[in-house]
């Protein structure tokens, strides 16, 4: 178990190598990417820099994303979550080291489990959840679809932390998309619900509301409109993306994790008074 305030986000997802079914098993790819404080004290000085990114150092969390409901219908063995680094940001309001993993499993198609990396803690300058556990956790369903074809989770991608001015409406739209092009897709703020909510699981401990109670999330596009109260600080944000097989379908084919920052800042006297806006339609996926 690892401890100590370093968490900062991630995201879980999966895919098959091949989703037209071949006998009881199939091949799939795990991706797991997490965010974290670069200096945090149980990484050595010198902290990373661009020369780890270009060198693929691995970033030394030795912790493992494990099987946590419904493990007796897989041959799942926990996950190490030591991943290669991708981005290294030495900015004092990011300050963040970022990596990623894949691993290959063989897993049956009876396969329904929900997989997860659990431990403490995140860090503590948070409107809500400083210093608190994290769960991040994932849902992996191998049955086939209802066209016979094997389910590929939804996608999505995230900075660790995403600067927005305080006291100002924000509109905020988290990226998804999925390889099964006609899958609807919708994205929920991750809870504690574990008696109910689709990976019978905590999703968040420490973070789940992690916005302002007045924050409106917009399932179909997962857009967040919302205004951050007080400046100089972060605020997290933890969401499930789920993809449906169709409109009528009431329950999910998988469950992804989106867990990531906004900081809220004081713009300065000379910044321009109108902000950067999206127009036009904003897609699904």
């Amino acid at each position: 178990m690892i401890h100590g305030a370093h968490f900062r986000g991630g995201i879980i997802s999966w895919r098959p190598f091949n989703s037209t079914p071949s006998g009881n098993y199939a091949k799939i790819q795990v991706h797991q990417r997490y965010f974290w404080n670069r200096r945090w004290g149980s990484f050595s000085a010198p902290y990373c820099d661009e020369s780890d990114v270009a060198t693929q150092t691995l970033i030394p969390v030795n912790s493992l994303m494990t099987c946590l409901q419904n493990c007796s219908s897989s041959n799942y063995s926990s996950l190490s979550t030591k991943m290669t680094s991708t981005d290294c940001d030495a900015n004092v309001l990011i300050d963040s080291w970022a990596g990623e993993r894949y691993d290959n499993l063989t897993l049956p198609l009876t396969t329904s489990i929900t997989i997860g990396f659990v431990s403490n803690a995140w860090f503590n300058s948070l409107y809500i959840g400083g210093g608190g556990g994290w769960s991040i956790v994932n849902r992996l369903n191998l049955g086939l679809r209802p066209d016979g074809y094997i389910n590929t989770s939804p996608v999505t991608n995230t900075l660790p932390v995403v600067f927005v001015p305080v006291n100002t409406r924000t509109v905020h739209i988290v990226q998804m998309a999925d390889n099964d092009a006609t899958d609807i897709l919708k994205c929920r703020w991750s809870n504690s619900a574990s008696t109910t909510n689709y990976n019978r699981e905590d999703e968040c401990d420490g973070v789940c509301s992690g916005l302002p109670a007045s924050t409106v999330l917009f399932q179909s596009n997962c857009t967040l409109v919302f205004t951050l109260p007080i400046t100089s600080l972060y605020y997290a944000c933890a969401l499930q993306i789920e993809d449906y097989y169709d409109s009528s379908s009431a329950t999910p084919m998988s469950s992804v994790p989106i867990q990531f920052l906004f900081y809220a800042y004081t713009p300065s006297a000379s910044a321009c008074a109108t902000r950067p806006a999206i127009i036009g339609a904003r897609p699904n996926r």
